[in-house]
């Protein structure tokens, strides 16, 4: 009878492991709130949110109405839940822009690309004008990070498509100065910006947020809505039923190998 060799359950277990790894960024309690500025928040038009508003240290906010917030969510002027939710989004934004990047987007339109889950840079902007699609392979904990020198700017009517299975709320766009979506852009994710945000007339944030440390965001007839799973952080850890079905599957591998080699 020939043993079944350890290095080929051990590689069997990387590779299966492997494609459901999580990088995922941890927003604390800035992940609860929709809008997050550090300056102001201003809205011009019945913009839509569903999430927390706040701002500090600054204080002012203006447009609500005619914006209006869903559900049991709140606006925080300053104190101490919007100070907290702050001091989270600099923990986020750093360890968001000290992941390690394998790819360099630094030039390029991400309009017209499909990517897969990784960490995505550019040395300075970033500009969208199209669609871009984030496929998440099957994988619902799948991660997008964007590290972005320093702006985020997207055209009119750009869409930012979420497909198999990738979420809103596992993607980052880091951002190091201020980021603007152009008019009716259809955007997807967190903004994490060191400066600013600005959404032109009819640009809308599904499962995301618009978090800003610095200074102001600014509004003009959008929909912004934050995701349930907004504040997870993922882990590279399987959850239990994963590494039940691991351990199963790992079994079967290594029986089919050994009647093989008896055969």
């Amino acid at each position: 009878m020939k043993i079944v060799p350890f290095s080929f359950l051990f590689c069997a277990a990387v590779v299966s492991h492997a494609h459901g790894a999580s990088l995922a960024i941890d927003l604390g309690t800035a992940g609860l709130f929709a809008v997050l500025a550090g300056s102001e928040i201003t809205n011009t038009g019945p913009t839509l949110i569903s999430g927390n508003v706040g701002v500090s240290p600054g204080t002012a906010i203006t447009g609500f109405p005619p914006a209006s917030i869903g559900g049991a969510n709140t606006l925080y002027s300053a104190g101490a839940v919007a100070l907290q939710a702050q001091t989270d989004l600099t923990t986020a934004y750093n360890s968001a822009a000290g992941q390690a990047c394998p790819n360099t987007l630094t030039g390029q339109d991400l309009g017209g690309m499909t990517l897969v889950p990784g960490t995505y840079c550019f040395t300075s902007s970033a500009q969208l004008t199209g669609t871009v699609t984030l496929d998440g392979l099957g994988d619902s904990a799948s991660v997008f990070i964007f590290q972005i020198g320093s702006t985020l700017t997207t055209a009119s009517a750009s869409v930012v498509d979420m497909i198999n299975s990738a979420q809103g709320s596992n993607v980052f766009w880091q951002v190091g100065s201020s980021a603007t979506l152009g008019t009716t852009t259809a955007f997807a994710g967190n903004i994490l910006a060191l400066s600013d945000i600005t959404l032109n007339t009819g640009a809308t944030i599904d499962c995301g947020s618009a978090l800003a440390r610095n200074y102001a965001v600014t509004m003009d007839t959008n929909s912004i809505s934050v995701c349930s799973s907004a504040t997870g952080g993922g882990s590279d850890v399987p959850e239990p039923g994963t590494a039940t079905l691991l351990g199963a599957g790992l079994v079967v591998l290594g029986v089919r190998h050994l009647r093989r080699s008896q055969s």
